[in-house]
């Protein structure tokens, strides 16, 4: 099993006349949050609302910025989330996926949305 990359786009929902960036993602539904470098907080002049601890991989704690809103868009599905600045590469965590009902493929290692609701997003709320 290797690492699963897909293009995803992000944008600024506050400034809808500022271009969205398309970029490839590193998927990864053992993370939760969506993590951008700090030159795309920039490229969308996202807005800082918090710094949030985080631990990385070597055990380590940092604090982090945590801007937003962001509008997440992947084939025919979107959401909004918050972001940890963090990195050199772009990080798709589960909530983001969760939200817009996407699933990697276990044969495949592909994102997509999910088979069971192809047209749009469903949830399970019981």
């Amino acid at each position: 099993m290797g690492l699963t990359y897909s293009k995803i786009k992000l944008s600024n929902p506050r400034l809808p006349l500022l271009k969205a960036i398309e970029l490839t993602s590193l998927v990864d539904t053992g993370a939760l949050m969506l993590c951008i470098p700090q030159s795309v907080a920039y490229q969308l002049e996202l807005d800082e609302l918090d710094l949030r601890p985080v631990t990385i991989a070597d055990g380590s704690s940092h604090k982090v910025p945590y801007v937003g809103p962001v509008r997440v868009d992947y084939d025919n599905r979107f959401c909004f989330v918050g972001a940890l600045v963090i990195g050199d590469e772009t990080l798709l965590g589960a909530l983001p996926m969760e939200d817009m009902d996407l699933i990697v493929h276990p044969a495949t290692q592909q994102l997509m949305p999910n088979p069971l609701h192809p047209n749009k997003p469903g949830y399970k709320i019981k």
